[in-house]
């Protein structure tokens, strides 16, 4: 089934194609795929960029309670010919959504590899992107409410989350996993151990 790919911002779409029309923009990029380009290029597959945090996934393993997400970017994959080679993050200012920077890289080629596998589960999903900083961890979050503000909501339990590769050691990317099954993982790995108790000299 087609993934329902949220509409991203106005302004952070126009703002990203302003800078993939700037000579300028393309060539002081970071991303040699996209400066040896000569063709047109076009911004597609929006997608909202939502952070967990170490402080949200504790308060989650100590109370239980929904993990809460913070909105920080959209990001556009940047298209040329038949193949994704880039993508473009924007962000919000007091002035509204701006263009931030393009990237390439690995997460590129695996962002887009997710979505296809998405496409073929037999379910609607709205797609987003979930980071975790700490872990150095990136998910495609598979919203089961198409319709939601996709720069609201929290993951919901039975929302699917699919690590993108590289992915952290013995976490296998591009298999999905319920919330409910992947965030206490994700909790166990960021909640430190508990310091040895000190136990008293023997008499």
């Amino acid at each position: 089934m087609p993934l329902h790919v949220p509409p991203a911002p106005a302004p952070a779409l126009r703002s990203v194609l302003a800078a993939l029309g700037s000579p300028t923009a393309v060539h002081e990029a970071h991303t040699p795929a996209l400066r040896a380009l000569q063709g047109p290029m076009t911004a597609e597959l929006p997608l909202p960029v939502h952070v967990l945090d170490r402080l949200n996934i504790s308060q989650l393993a100590a109370g239980g309670r929904p993990p809460r997400t913070r909105l920080t970017a959209w990001r556009f994959l940047i298209r040329s010919g038949d193949r994704y080679v880039a993508a473009a993050d924007t962000r919000l200012t007091p002035d509204g959504w701006v263009f931030s920077h393009f990237f390439e890289g690995p997460y590129v080629a695996a962002t887009e590899r997710a979505l296809r596998q998405a496409e073929s589960l037999g379910k609607n999903y709205q797609p987003r992107l979930l980071s975790v900083p700490e872990l150095y961890m990136l998910t495609l979050w598979l919203h089961g409410a198409v319709g939601a503000d996709a720069s609201a909501g929290l993951p919901a339990a039975a929302d699917l989350l699919v690590p993108l590769a590289p992915a952290p050691p013995g976490i296998a990317p591009y298999r999905p996993h319920p919330v409910s099954e992947l965030l206490p993982v994700m909790t166990h790995r960021l909640t430190p151990p508990s310091p040895p108790s000190l136990a008293a000299p023997a008499a």
